[in-house]
């Protein structure tokens, strides 16, 4: 089933945004975004509606529930590039991979 219309609309709702100031921000025509809203087209722009939206492309496809798992991806990154072992020695990619893998499933649902 295309979640993907669903999305769009409880998307642009949550930004009290009407379908014609998204479709300006996207370049297109109103008409052209009703109708991904209503399913009778599919949009080309997946990447640049997620960012529009900050959300993940994932989300966005029914891939996943969780709407920026693009975010969490990246603050991890930073976070864990900045952090040293109990030592004061940089972590080693074991360490790094497993507060990753920890972290990634503590987070999961928000």
């Amino acid at each position: 089933m295309d979640m993907l219309p669903e999305k769009l609309k409880n998307l642009r709702l949550e930004s009290n945004l009407t379908q014609k100031q998204v479709a300006e921000h996207l370049g297109i025509s109103q008409q052209s975004y009703a109708l991904w809203e209503s399913g009778k087209r599919h949009p080309k722009k997946i990447q640049e509606i997620a960012e529009f939206f900050d959300v993940s492309p994932d989300y966005l496809l029914g891939r996943t529930d969780n709407k920026r798992t693009h975010n969490i991806d990246k603050d991890l990154d930073i976070a864990l590039d900045s952090f040293k072992a109990f030592n004061g020695k940089p972590m080693t990619g074991t360490d790094r991979d497993t507060i990753r893998n920890i972290l990634t499933e503590m987070f999961k649902d928000r």
